[in-house]
């Protein structure tokens, strides 16, 4: 019999497959008992919570049966967003797992595991070590039980988490505003309802009914079919603004009072210099394919812009690390000291609402200050020599005048005019494209030159 190989199971920063062609209540068994082994420290328990798909509540259940077969005492608080569980890691300061497989289709689930405080755990912060174990106790059979095994209890924090949320921002003296917020049959539907109670905003929901199978769209805002419904709402009730949630919500996309969407830099600039109104001086992490204009508005406004790789892990390190007040990626992720150094985009929400209803106008003039450049969004091509191709777009740009390489993600080329992002995916055979420039036609000829070498 072969060994176990879970190298297309565990991920980068994540437990992600199909259930249950690659994974199924047994091996979730597994992982919480190895969950246990690596990230338990000092702590004596750890809690888990779930989304909504259909497999998600017995996986969860099983990883609680193997953590607690190790001696850990388990909180599992159900229905949650990843945002939520973060919440709970946090306030009770212990490790967690959250069942979700984010915004892939239905036959798929995963696990995002942390340590306490919301500490995350990747590749080099303790994944390998789990997948490891489970590999060999899936071999070998798994570790006989603790003479006292842990307890399995249950507890509801989503008033908590709310709370916790709209003690952060104050919307109690804005403005009376009508917001669409389209939850894809995700987790939103179930936290929005809570979290907005009781504040002066008038929501319209979409999609609030909680399923698994997606049946209304890809529960994907940053796919820009996935927002049509949304922006048509907009339109047609004349709302103030529109917000779309992966199907976790830990990711918020944003649409303007015109359905036009708002970049994810243009939020992140926002909420930065919301942020620094309230720590001036601090630091502000984004990723390197935010927006030029990311880092002007952190520097006009006194703080300090940090540059960092793209990913979960590589914010929240930089955020401990620099003491960083926020951060914000191009995918719609916002990281918040607040909130452990961990993404929520509920809590990116209600700033933007607060900023919105704060002042009179639309916010699509609100945020024209943050929209600076025009840029091409991400491009995804597909290639069968991710590293040749690169080389050859690199060999193209290097040495060019007043061009410069770098090599922190991927391929950097910046000139005073513009600058592309190139970088493989850890996943896929495919190559990642980002352009931005200073008008749009420059946009269009580096783009165009970039995919010709691409597929040459």
């Amino acid at each position: 019999m072969p060994a176990t190989d879970l190298s297309q199971l565990v991920k980068a920063y994540d437990v992600r497959g199909v259930v249950p062609d690659q994974w199924d209540e047994h091996l979730a068994e597994l992982f919480g008992a190895a969950f246990v082994e690596v990230a338990l420290g000092d702590s004596d328990g750890i809690v888990i919570g779930h989304d909504m798909r259909p497999s998600s509540p017995g996986l969860a259940h099983a990883f609680a049966r193997g953590a607690a077969a190790r001696g850990a005492d388990v909180t599992e608080i159900g229905l949650c967003s990843t945002d939520q569980l973060y919440y709970a890691s946090g306030a009770l300061d212990l490790p967690g797992a959250m069942f979700t497989a984010s915004h892939n289709p239905a036959r798929y689930n995963g696990i995002k595991m942390c340590r306490s405080g919301a500490r995350p755990v990747g590749q080099d912060s303790g994944l390998a070590e789990i997948r490891a174990l489970v590999e060999r106790w899936a071999d070998d059979g798994a570790p006989e039980p603790v003479a006292t095994p842990g307890r399995i209890t249950q507890r509801d924090l989503l008033e908590d988490y709310a709370g916790h949320l709209r003690g952060l921002v104050d919307l109690t003296a804005i403005r009376p505003l009508k917001v669409v917020i389209d939850a894809g049959n995700g987790m939103g539907g179930h936290t929005a309802p809570t979290v907005f109670a009781g504040l002066p905003v008038e929501v319209d929901p979409m999609y609030f009914e909680l399923d698994g199978t997606f049946p209304n769209h890809e529960a994907n805002p940053l796919d820009p079919a996935n927002i049509v419904d949304l922006q048509a709402r907009v339109r047609e009730t004349g709302a103030d603004v529109g917000l779309a949630f992966d199907g976790d919500a830990d990711r918020c996309f944003v649409v303007d009072e015109r359905g036009e969407p708002v970049s994810p830099s243009a939020i992140t600039a926002l909420v930065a210099a919301r942020e620094l109104a309230k720590a001036p001086g601090s630091a502000i992490i984004h990723n390197l394919i935010t927006s030029w204009s990311v880092a002007e508005v952190v520097e006009e406004n006194g703080g300090t812009p940090v540059r960092t790789r793209v990913g979960h892990s590589f914010i929240k390190g930089e955020m401990a690390r620099t003491g960083a007040i926020f951060g914000g990626e191009h995918s719609a992720h916002y990281y918040f000291r607040d909130f452990w150094n961990a993404d929520t985009g509920m809590l990116a929400a209600l700033h933007v609402l607060a900023a919105l209803g704060g002042q009179d106008g639309p916010l699509s003039r609100l945020v024209a200050a943050y929209d600076r450049y025009p840029a091409s969004g991400e491009i995804n091509t597909e290639v069968a020599d991710q590293a040749g191709r690169t080389a050859a777009v690199r060999e193209r740009y290097e040495g060019g005048q007043d061009t410069d390489i770098d090599t922190l993600d991927g391929l950097t080329v910046t000139t005073p005019d513009w600058w592309f992002n190139l970088r493989p995916s850890n996943t896929e055979p495919l190559l990642r494209l980002n352009v931005e420039a200073r008008d749009e036609e420059t946009v269009a000829r580096i783009r165009d030159e970039v995919l010709a070498l691409i597929t040459a």
